[in-house]
């Protein structure tokens, strides 16, 4: 069966063309009509005031000279008229209509995929320039979202591989006699789905943070109150370890306007992070000061630090300095990554700061002091 071909369809710029050419044409033909119409009559009357009575064939020639002249000079202008307008009219068409080419073709290079396409601005005006960013502002959005999902897959791949490696090779020796489960095989096969578990759970909390989906819920709350609840939280983990917590809060420290759940869970993996690097007898220590544009709380430990070419990557997802030494104290490795994009949600700031290898680390939120409270005093 014969396919049917579509005919050809005019692009943007041939119809802005033809609209104008219409317009054109409908004002030169107007223009010629309303002169044919009313030109003679005006021409007559002027004649008769001028000259009085004139002769008839007179008053004819006079008219037609004037018809005459008056159809080859309006003919004439009409041509030049409607060839300059056709000409402004194809270069305001070509003008539109290229931006709006450039967009589309645009627009066809991302749905393939390929998501570093921009569109220049044309200059038309506010109006395009606003399209054209928006244009490229989502450009940019699709192509994070893009990277952040090549990232995730290749990282949880990575991740996934040696706690489902082991629990394999548990399973293959149980099934094969080998192995005759026991107490410590349960243990194994119990941290290895705790670490699964641990890792599908920071893997949805770090991507809702870098999608700016999170949930929340701020109110004041006061500086001291969220320490202690994050030291309350820690000092049962301290003291098993052999690991000192110690606490220093300044006085009047303005409250936040925050989330509490959140930068608990802040301060908790900033508290476990130092906890995992720090050797028994060593020091944890949590201090909360002022800052020039707010609150700054440091979590601080004497354990074994961090080189300085680690320093500039310890927030990225996944990123180990040690990966096989951080496996096996069951990090997910991405505890950080959601610490950063909790507190950039929150309009704040976090550094890692270390003297190198052995000198310990220091990790710094620096949060902006809430207003001053609206609720009103008590009566007097």
């Amino acid at each position: 069966m014969a396919r049917l071909v579509p005919p050809p369809r005019l692009g943007l710029a041939g119809r802005l063309f033809a609209a104008q050419t219409l317009v054109v044409l409908a004002g030169s033909v107007t223009l010629g009509l309303v002169t044919a119409a009313v030109g003679p009559a005006i021409f007559h009357d002027h004649l008769r005031q001028i000259a009085g009575h004139v002769e008839e064939d007179t008053a004819r020639h006079v008219e037609e000279a004037y018809a005459s002249a008056s159809a080859v000079s309006l003919t004439v202008a009409l041509v030049a008229a409607l060839a300059a307008a056709l000409a402004v009219s194809a270069y305001v068409a070509r003008r539109v209509a290229h931006p709006v080419g450039q967009l589309a073709a645009a627009a066809t290079d991302i749905a393939d995929g390929n998501y570093d396409t921009r569109v220049a601005a044309p200059g038309l005006g506010a109006d395009f320039d606003t399209v054209v960013a928006a244009f490229n502002a989502m450009a940019g959005r699709l192509a994070q979202v893009e990277a952040t999902r090549r990232r995730l897959l290749a990282d949880v791949g990575h991740e996934l591989r040696t706690p489902v490696a082991t629990i394999e090779a548990y399973v293959d020796a149980a099934e094969d006699g080998v192995l005759v489960p026991d107490e410590d095989t349960w243990a194994v096969l119990r941290t290895q789905t705790g670490r699964l578990r641990r890792l599908a759970e920071d893997i949805a909390a770090v991507s809702r943070a870098e999608e700016h989906q999170l949930d929340l819920h701020p109110r004041r709350v006061a500086v001291a109150d969220l320490v202690g609840a994050a030291v309350a939280a820690a000092r049962p983990r301290c003291t098993d370890k052999g690991v000192t917590l110690a606490t220093t809060v300044g006085a009047d420290l303005p409250e936040l306007h925050a989330d509490v759940e959140r930068l608990g869970q802040v301060l908790g993996n900033l508290l476990d992070n130092a906890l995992r690097h720090t050797p028994a007898g060593g020091t944890v220590t949590i201090i909360a000061d002022l800052d020039r544009s707010g609150v700054r709380i440091t979590v601080a430990d004497t354990g074994e630090g961090i080189a300085a070419e680690h320093l500039p990557h310890v927030f990225e997802r996944f990123y180990r300095a040690d990966a096989a030494r951080d496996r096996n104290r069951g990090g997910s490795g991405i505890g950080l990554a959601i610490v950063r994009a909790i507190i950039t949600e929150h309009g704040g700031q976090v550094t890692a700061h270390s003297g190198g290898p052995g000198t310990g680390a220091a990790f710094a939120v620096t949060l902006p002091a809430a207003g001053p409270s609206t609720r009103a005093g008590p009566a007097v």
